[in-house]
């Protein structure tokens, strides 16, 4: 058999294998992928992040609930790029949903993939062969 046979035969039997490769959950700081972007000016500061029990100084009035979902391609990728990258995507997301809404802040913010994962420093992170995944949910508020 000729080598392009053979290798189209070994794909054709490992694409089965790869595409059942199960998710697995990982957790990671939230400040490395808020620096990052910020320092990229996709995070502009006119809206404060308060994660998971966090709670701002002053009055707040909360004007909606958010929940965004975004996933990015893993192939051949580290998690921990993968999934920051995702995060800044999803915080994004959110600081233009909150200034749309004229809030300055979205608090009580919590990973919520498949269930909810509270913690004040880390975020869940879905990854799969193909795929990262991240879910956060809080609530648009202004903060006086």
């Amino acid at each position: 058999m000729k080598a392009s046979t053979l290798a189209l035969i070994a794909l054709l039997l490992a694409v089965p294998g790869l595409s059942m490769a199960a998710d697995k959950i990982v957790h990671f700081p939230y400040q490395d992928a808020i620096d990052a972007a910020t320092k990229a000016g996709k995070l502009d500061g006119t809206v404060k992040f308060y994660f998971a029990g966090n709670t701002p100084n002053g009055q707040v009035t909360v004007l909606d609930e958010m929940t965004i979902n975004r996933k990015t391609n893993a192939f051949g990728k580290q998690d921990r790029t993968t999934c920051d990258w995702v995060l800044q995507s999803v915080l994004i997301a959110l600081q233009d949903s909150a200034k749309k809404a004229g809030a300055n802040a979205v608090v009580d913010i919590v990973s919520d993939y498949d269930n909810e994962y509270r913690d004040a420093q880390n975020y869940e992170c879905h990854v799969g062969f193909l795929m990262s995944g991240v879910v956060l949910k809080g609530k648009l508020a202004k903060v006086q």
